[in-house]
């Protein structure tokens, strides 16, 4: 089995269609380790790739006033038990234009794999983006992703990025996300990470709240089990009249896990307001109960309820 096979059986496991890369009408990039595999933009749709020292450097422009009904998939991994990725990516959507991202993010035998994301992504007035990132690792925690992006919202545009790693060993995960919203701008970020065995998970999400009536919300959602560690800093800044944040972060520990939670929240404007809630603990006893008198083990139990959370 080639590179890319490895890479679509692992998409597959990961709840993947590797059908949509065959479609003309679906823009998508491939990359494996430093190799470019496949790519296809589309009219008002430019996708630019090419290696760089060390990795590959990507550029994505959607032009203005286009609107795109289907997804654009992106697919980057290493099929290898050793080995680096690196991407530098640059995503411009210009003003009124409007894209769903789906990209997955591959490891399946990964035992010394180091992944590192650089994105800065600009969002034009009026603009959307909705980012969807979804992970699967192999078994052996030997992983390290380092994911980094800066987000410039323009009036009115909105971004939702939502990232999800919950099939495999987590390995070390560093998130470092620093996103600004102008005036009536709209921010959501989401984050779901199930930690096992010696796992180190740290997430630092931050929304400047810039321009007036922006809105934005950090939810974070996360379980730790046998050894694992979880760190996540949510920062949320409202700076101007109207300004709304919420920072929303539930963490369940089991076994030897430890967890924290660093909610910071800053007002430097009087008619703005942020809000944060956090919450640390094993599962609900209640829920326990109840899944059990159903017939389900402890075990059992426990893994619908951490299943249900992560959503």
């Amino acid at each position: 089995m080639n590179e890319f096979d490895q890479l679509m059986t692992a998409m597959g496991a990961a709840g993947g269609d590797r059908a949509v890369l065959d479609d003309p009408a679906t823009a998508h990039l491939v990359v494996v380790g430093s190799r470019i595999i496949s790519s296809r933009a589309l009219p008002g749709l430019d996708v630019e790739a090419a290696a760089a020292e060390g990795g590959v450097r990507v550029k994505i422009r959607l032009r203005e006033g286009i609107q795109l009904t289907a997804p654009v998939h992106t697919c980057f991994g290493v099929v290898h038990r050793e080995g680096d990725q690196r991407i530098d990516i640059n995503i411009v959507l210009e003003p009124d234009s409007s894209a769903r991202f789906i990209a997955h993010c591959l490891f399946p035998k990964a035992e010394r794999v180091r992944h590192i994301m650089d994105a800065h992504v600009e969002i034009g007035a009026g603009a959307s983006m909705q980012y969807q990132e979804r992970h699967f690792h192999g078994p052996h925690g030997g992983v390290e992703v380092i994911p980094k992006a800066v987000v410039r919202i323009g009036k009115g545009g909105r971004y939702s990025s939502d990232f999800t790693l919950t099939d495999g060993r987590v390995g070390a995960l560093a998130i470092d996300y620093d996103v600004e919203a102008a005036e009536d701008a709209v921010v959501e970020l989401t984050a779901r990470v199930f930690g096992h065995g010696s796992d180190d998970i740290r997430i630092r999400e931050r929304v400047v709240l810039g321009g007036e009536n922006a809105r934005g919300i950090i939810k974070t959602r996360i379980a730790v089990e046998d050894d694992a560690l979880a760190e996540v800093t949510g920062i949320t800044e409202g700076n101007a009249a109207g300004a709304r944040g919420h920072v929303d972060c539930m963490e369940i520990i089991r076994d030897r896990a430890v967890a924290k939670a660093i909610p910071i929240v800053s007002v430097t404007h009087p008619q703005a307001k942020v809000t944060h809630e956090a919450a640390i603990g094993s599962v609900d006893k209640h829920q326990l109960e109840t899944l059990m008198a159903h017939g389900l083990t402890p075990e059992e139990a426990v893994d619908v309820i951490v299943k249900g959370m992560l959503g």
